[in-house]
């Protein structure tokens, strides 16, 4: 039995005199024990209102969901002892230190005031924040902010952490330090489930990977699966003389397994290949036999928008909230009341 389960969630907001707005629609995900599951989507999928569900902060219009066997709806009081919650933005007190801040949230939970100040400096260490650890947490830095805010939710050792999009807004650096510490929490048997935008974070951290869309799971499995099913490995060609497109499409069907496609007036070609690497060979020497001229060939691997281009039909990059509807949102709703 998955360890978190949901089935059939569904969130509906209706705004006065708009139509109904559905932040998840039937929404179904399953996530084992002692592993990480990414949801994947756009902001306005319906990942975050995932998440405020499954950690008791909204109820679902309908659907059900459990974690460790313990229903969430009819439990909540349950729930909230066994899991930390990381959301998209730090939350802080930025005019206490950072280990008063962990010191507060220990507090809170009634660990006491010797076991709060030893469970603040243990996070300090691990989170590597002791020469910060004095200082009022309005001048760190971005990371430093993360770091201080997933140490908060990891206080009392919960058994599920969520956490909803770690790494936006850091650097490289610091995205790399955010990778390695979840990592180690799951080699502990933390239970993670975490909302991401980049394909290259569910990569590096998850063991299965639901790729979410309008409310709905509409594809899962592990990141080289999503990839595969999109074709795998492509192979691209850039022409110098847009006029060999007609003949380098033929080249390329010969070599690969889907219809090429072109782009920029004929001069960029692509195709899937299930073994890239033999099929540029051959796609170059055919093309070299033909004297046609090339300004770029190479082969790459899908990325995040073309994982959500093809299963979707639109950018993983959209920028909509599947929070409570936008003033934006309602007045559009309105418009096409009206006009109906």
């Amino acid at each position: 039995m998955a360890f978190i389960e949901a089935a059939g969630l569904t969130k509906t907001y209706t705004p006065k005199g708009a139509s109904p707005v559905h932040a998840l629609d039937g929404l179904d995900l399953e996530v084992p024990q002692s592993t990480v599951t990414a949801l994947l989507g756009p902001n306005g999928a319906g990942k975050t209102t995932t998440v405020k569900v499954l950690t008791t902060l909204t109820q679902p219009t309908a659907g059900s969901a459990r974690i460790d066997g313990i229903d969430v709806l009819a439990h909540p009081e349950r729930i909230r002892p066994i899991i930390g919650v990381s959301g998209q933005y730090a939350a802080v007190d930025e005019n206490l230190t950072g280990f008063e801040n962990l010191d507060m949230v220990g507090r809170l939970y009634h660990l006491g005031a010797a076991q709060s100040r030893v469970r603040a400096q243990e996070l300090i260490t691990l989170f590597d924040l002791e020469e910060a650890k004095n200082r009022p947490v309005k001048g760190f830095s971005g990371g430093m902010r993360r770091r201080i805010d997933l140490a908060g939710a990891l206080v009392t050792r919960p058994k599920v952490l969520f956490l909803d999009e770690p790494t936006t807004g850091l650097d490289p650096r610091s995205r790399l330090g955010m990778w390695d510490i979840i990592t180690g929490l799951v080699s502990q048997g933390t239970t993670v489930l975490l909302t991401t935008q980049y394909l290259e974070e569910a990569d590096q951290l998850a063991d299965s990977i639901s790729v979410i869309d309008d409310g709905r799971v509409i594809a899962e499995g592990t990141s080289d699966e999503l990839k595969a099913s999109i074709g795998g490995q492509r192979v691209e060609i850039t022409l110098v003389d847009p006029g060999d497109s007609a003949t380098t499409v033929e080249v390329l069907r010969r070599f690969g397994n889907s219809e090429p496609t072109t782009a920029a007036e004929g001069r960029e070609l692509t195709v899937n290949a299930s073994d890239a690497p033999a099929a540029l060979q051959g796609i170059l020497a055919e093309l070299g036999s033909r004297s046609i001229r090339l300004f770029d060939a190479g082969m790459r691997r899908p990325t995040l928008d073309d994982v959500f281009l093809r299963l979707t039909g639109h950018s993983a990059t959209a920028e909509t909230s599947d929070a409570v509807p936008t003033k934006k949102m309602k007045r559009a709703a309105k418009k096409e009341k009206s006009r109906s």
